[in-house]
């Protein structure tokens, strides 16, 4: 199966309850964009016009790979309307606050898979009608997961250890996406720190061989200088990581029946059949006071953390203050609505395939790509 083979056969429209005014503190816009990340867009727009990046915000990241549109403000409506290649700002209102997660209702999407092959298109024809029953597992995706490090593992599990220099290791040397290069200079050139500096790419790298430059044996004083937006994402993705495991294992002892996806952090596990109280089940994100309503959950995320080398009361890190740990909670099940199927039927793009196309609207922090791995698992053994 192929999904995303063109931006416009991914969309998705951002839902929000904003409250909307004549005047107010920020203007909103409409952000439609293809091939961008919403943080290289934003900075775009930011560079273009001379206006500073922290008067922008928005309510979640939308997929690069994807046609998107979603709502962002600029605080005192600095920003004009703006059009390039792929990238059109619009303005749409004015509200008294900044743009954020909480006024995010649910996202449509509108997608083709394409390239599938006889065994796949059965699978979606059947599937599809038993997630209007079951839901699915509503897992963070792999696209949450790319700041972990094959071989060194994750940035803030090496902080919630006290491991300051295997995180620097970690921050600075992990060879993912197109920084290969850039890690095999710096682990080449590792303790060299102004020769390192030479490499740097980006501001926090910049940031941090800084620190160590001027105090080379100073690993905790260098990760106080990665940027708080950028420390967040590394204790989200980790967050996640330890969710899902909690799902995961949850769903196994629990389940009699399961459907397996491949993923990059584990397998995705998916109930076959309703399960008595998993409907009702919300699990926070691990957190210092993560608090869980179920015995079995909470039995098996301590568990966990046991196995990891690491008690609850490692989430509090208080020599590291720009991010912290939030025990957000989360359900362990999400339902698709409005959830329709066409096709499938050959592939003009892919000789001998199918292509079908699905429409869905999914609550806002659900991922879209997550409902078409449950259509697509395989029974377990």
């Amino acid at each position: 199966m192929k999904l995303k083979v063109h931006p416009d056969e991914f969309v998705v429209r951002e839902r929000a309850d904003l409250p909307s005014q004549e005047r107010g503190e920020y203007r909103v816009y409409l952000l439609e964009k293809r091939g961008w990340t919403t943080e290289d867009a934003l900075q775009r727009i930011a560079r273009e016009q001379g206006i500073p990046y922290r008067l922008f915000s928005y309510g979640g990241k939308k997929d690069r790979h994807a046609h998107t549109y979603q709502h962002v403000t600029v605080r005192r409506g600095a920003a004009a309307p703006y059009q390039e290649s792929g990238l059109n700002l619009v303005p749409a209102g004015w509200m008294d606050r900044p743009m954020g997660p909480d006024l995010i209702r649910a996202n449509d999407f509108q997608m083709v898979l394409r390239s599938l092959s006889v065994e796949e298109a059965r699978l979606l024809e059947v599937r599809w009608r038993q997630l209007a029953n079951t839901g699915f597992a509503n897992y963070f995706d792999d696209q949450r997961f790319g700041s972990q490090d094959p071989g060194r593992g994750w940035l803030a599990e090496r902080l919630l250890k006290r491991q300051w220099k295997g995180a620097l290791q970690v921050y600075l040397l992990n060879p993912a996406g197109r920084r290969r290069e850039l890690a095999a200079y710096l682990e080449k050139h590792w303790g060299d720190w102004k020769t390192c500096l030479l490499g740097a790419q980006r501001a926090g790298e910049r940031a941090v061989l800084e620190a160590l430059a001027g105090d080379p044996g100073g690993y905790l004083r260098a990760l106080q200088a990665i940027p708080a937006r950028e420390l967040s994402l590394h204790f989200s993705a980790y967050q996640a990581f330890l969710w899902n495991e909690v799902l995961r294992r949850y769903l196994s002892r629990q389940a009699k029946e399961l459907w397996v996806y491949p993923g990059a952090a584990g397998p995705y596990l998916f109930n076959a059949h309703p399960l008595p109280g998993l409907p009702d089940l919300v699990l926070p994100l691990p957190a210092s006071r993560a608090s869980f309503a179920d015995a079995l959950a909470g039995g098996l995320y301590r568990d966990l953390l046991s196995e990891r080398g690491l008690t609850p009361g490692s989430f509090n890190l208080r020599r590291l203050r720009q991010a912290y740990f939030k025990p957000l909670p989360r359900p362990a099940l999400v339902w698709p609505a409005g959830l329709a199927l066409e096709g499938p039927g050959p592939d003009e793009l892919y000789c001998g395939r199918l292509r079908a196309g699905l429409t869905f609207s999914l609550p806002a922090g659900s991922y879209g790509t997550m409902l078409v791995k449950a259509l697509l698992a395989q029974p377990t053994p």
